[in-house]
Formats: C-alpha cells, sequence, structure tokens
C-alpha cells in the first residue's frame, strides 16, 4: 500500500510520520497585527499549522503580509488558506503566498463541468508553486447532484471526496490531504472510514487525512466530541492531521489535541486535570459506544490524585454518552469556532444561548458565525442562530431561514420563543 506524503512549507504530513496538530485562527485576517499575534501565541503553544481565512484577494494580500512578519521572527509554521467559492482567490493564494489551501471545489460553481476546469487550473498553480492542498468536504455541504443519488450521507461524502481525488490524479498532483468533517460523530467517523477504504480498494495508495470534529462547541461537550471523534479514528490507525474544533480561543485547541495524541501510548484513566480525564474517556469509551457497545459502564480512576467522586462519574458519562448520540439529557449545541468571517463575539453569544436552552434535552441548536458555516454545515440542527451581517442575525428551522434580519439583542430570545412555540 502506498502512502502519500503532503508537504506544506517545512511540515510533512501522512506517510506514516507523526501526527500534525493544527488550529486556525479566528481574527480578521486583514487585520495583520492581530493575526499575526494570534499564530505567534499558537506556534508558542505548539501548533504545527496555522490556518486563518481568506475569503477575497485582499485577504490574500494581508496573508502574505502576516507571512512576511512571522518568517521576520523567524516563527515559519505553514500558514494554510481558507477559501470558500471563490477559485481566483485560491489560485492567487497558492501562487507563493500560502504553504497550503483548503478548498471544496464543489463550491466554486453550480455547474459540475466548470467546477472541474477550475480545479484543474488551480492545481496547475499548486504545482507551479510547490503549493499543498487540502480539499475538505463537510457534513451538509454536498451539492445536489451528489445528494440526488446518495443522499447527505456518508456514503455521500466519501463519494463526492473520491471524484475530486480523481481529477487530482488524471492531472499528476498528490501534494494534498483530505477531510470530511462532522458535527455529529457518528457521521463523522463513518464517512472516513468508508473514504479509507475507497483509498485502499480503488486506488491501492492512502492520501493524509486531516481528522476533525466540526462546529463540537466548547467546554466539556466540545472536548467530548472531539475526543469521541477523533479519538475513534486514531485507533484504527485512520489520521495524520488532526484539529480539535472549540468556539473559544484556539490556543486552547492545541493542549485538548496533545491530551488525545497521548491516549495513543498511555489510555489509563488516570488525569491531572478534568480535561484530561474527559478527553481520556472520550478516547476510551467513544469508539465503543459509536459502533452500538454496551453502555453501562462504570467510570473510574482519578483526576489530579484523587478517585473521581460518583457525582463526577455521572455527569462525564452523560456528556460522553450525548457526544456518541447515545443519549441526550441536555441540548445538543454546533457551534463553529469562529474565524475572520464572524461578525460577532460568539464566545459570549453561544454561552447566552446555552443559559437560555439547555433545559431542551435532545433539541440541537446550531449557533454560526456566518453565512458559509451557516445553512449548509448545521446540518444535523433542528434550530440554527446564524450571523447575517454586522448586527443582524438569521434564525433557522432545521435549513429553513424563519425570521430574518434580527437585531442581534433580540435574536436569543427570538430562538427560544421559536423553540418553545414547537414543543
Amino acid at each position: 500500500m502506498q502512502r502519500i506524503v503532503c508537504k506544506a512549507g517545512n511540515v510533512s504530513i501522512g506517510g506514516g510520520g507523526k501526527i500534525v496538530v493544527q488550529s486556525m485562527c479566528n481574527t480578521d485576517t486583514l487585520d495583520v497585527a492581530a493575526s499575526v499575534r494570534q499564530c505567534e501565541a499558537l506556534a508558542e503553544a505548539g501548533c504545527e499549522m496555522i490556518r486563518l481565512t481568506t475569503q477575497g484577494l485582499r485577504q490574500v494580500t494581508a496573508l502574505g503580509e502576516i507571512r512576511k512578519a512571522l518568517h521576520s521572527e523567524g516563527i515559519t509554521t505553514p500558514l494554510v488558506a481558507d477559501v470558500h467559492f471563490n477559485s481566483e482567490v485560491a489560485i492567487a493564494a497558492a501562487a507563493g503566498i500560502a504553504d497550503k489551501v483548503r478548498i471544496n471545489p464543489g463550491n466554486f460553481s453550480k455547474d459540475h463541468d466548470v467546477a472541474m476546469a477550475k480545479l484543474r487550473e488551480l492545481l496547475q498553480v499548486c504545482k507551479d508553486y510547490g503549493t499543498a492542498l487540502r480539499i475538505g468536504l463537510n457534513h451538509g455541504s454536498l451539492g445536489e447532484r451528489i445528494t440526488s443519488v446518495w443522499g447527505d450521507t456518508p456514503l455521500g461524502m466519501c463519494n463526492a471526496i473520491m471524484e475530486w481525488l480523481r481529477v487530482c490524479l488524471d492531472n499528476d498532483f498528490s501534494n494534498l490531504t483530505l477531510s470530511l468533517k462532522a458535527s455529529n460523530t457518528k457521521v463523522m467517523v463513518e464517512a472516513y472510514e468508508f473514504l479509507y477504504r475507497a483509498m485502499q480498494d480503488e486506488l491501492g495508495m492512502l492520501f493524509p487525512l486531516h481528522l476533525g470534529v466540526t462546529e463540537a462547541g466548547n467546554g466539556d461537550s466540545g472536548r467530548m466530541k472531539s475526543a469521541v471523534g477523533i479519538g475513534s479514528l486514531l485507533k484504527q490507525g485512520i489520521g495524520d492531521t488532526v484539529r480539535v474544533s472549540l468556539t473559544e480561543d484556539p490556543v486552547n485547541e492545541i493542549a485538548v489535541a496533545r491530551m488525545l495524541l497521548k491516549c495513543m501510548e498511555d489510555d489509563s484513566m488516570d488525569a491531572a486535570s478534568r480535561e484530561e480525564y474527559i478527553v481520556k474517556a472520550g478516547y476510551r469509551y467513544g469508539s465503543g459506544l459509536l459502533a452500538g457497545g454496551p453502555d453501562d459502564f462504570v467510570l473510574q480512576g482519578s483526576i489530579a490524585g484523587r478517585p473521581l467522586s460518583d457525582e463526577e462519574a455521572e455527569d462525564i458519562r452523560d456528556i460522553l454518552l450525548q457526544a456518541a448520540r447515545r443519549r441526550f439529557t441536555k441540548a445538543e449545541y454546533i457551534a463553529c469556532p469562529s474565524c475572520g468571517r464572524t461578525l460577532y463575539d460568539i464566545e459570549s453569544v453561544l454561552a447566552e444561548v446555552r443559559k437560555a436552552t439547555e433545559r431542551f434535552a435532545g433539541v440541537k441548536i446550531a449557533v454560526m458565525g456566518c453565512i458559509v458555516n451557516g445553512p449548509g454545515e448545521m446540518a444535523d440542527a433542528d434550530y440554527g442562530y446564524v450571523g447575517q451581517g454586522v448586527g443582524k442575525v438569521t434564525l433557522y428551522k432545521g435549513r429553513t431561514p424563519v425570521e430574518k434580519d434580527i437585531p442581534q439583542q433580540d435574536a436569543v430570545s427570538r430562538l427560544v420563543a421559536l423553540i418553545e412555540k414547537d414543543r
């Protein structure tokens, strides 16, 4: 079996090498100084690859300035341009600015043939400049051409990305990683398992896989979702780079990712902190729960040298069972980690939404920063709070907008009223 290595700047991904830890800035990329400071903090924390939102040509220019500033300080952590919809922006970023570009080629055009042509053009630029590529498809972002045949399913996700992968191979391009993220841990794990087998069986080669539970949220539940989803795949030897997605300071993601990777060598249930215990519990029990295994286990072990109390064990077990989609005792939150496209303080809004809605057990609520990660990627949500512009919010029921352009100060109470009306 041939194992492909993806080279982005001075970092190699895949080929059986060490697993690379990465994150994404939540700054406005046009704010070069703030972005540089956050990149410095991430690099100091041990982040090995940093992604920044790059939605337009002005952001491409800013990304070049950020890279220059970091290199002047001796920080050579590879920078990834996160591009949506515009192939011209992806091409500009790939032309000597970014070390790697992240795209979903299906967003380049609704016309599949046009999207294919734009991808081929981008591949040539990536070859010319030695730029790496990540093709990333998220649950909920599949086009009608795919969903009409396979539905918005793990298999549909796999078949969609395999089609783009074949285009890359037909154009003699292999410097890439692949990702199939979802906020639903079961969907996420199944999608990657399908892709891993498809690469083995159909291609006889394994491209590096970027693992992540997208829109995992924050706090204990966000950490548990990532531990369950990413951990279940790492246990199978699947995964070459990871990003723990939290709606918090992105620096927090690095420590959690390191804890998760440490579980591959030491899966004892003795932890230095509650945070570490949650990661260990998700890693140890998540895969069995996702596979339908028994859920009558008792959590044991210690936190900071003291035995786990019965109350802590029950609380963490509830969080674990919900992350593994087995039992819902609270509302479920799907929240993007925020980036330069977000025009409001998503961390404080998520806390406000949680406080107002946690009593709605089993209800899935999405809090999304912008329209890019809104209607599509909150595929599993029953209700959605999506940033629509400065000071404006649109509320969704499923994927249908039901209240538009609501002043932000009224949005949480209107969301609660919408949920209560349906109960």
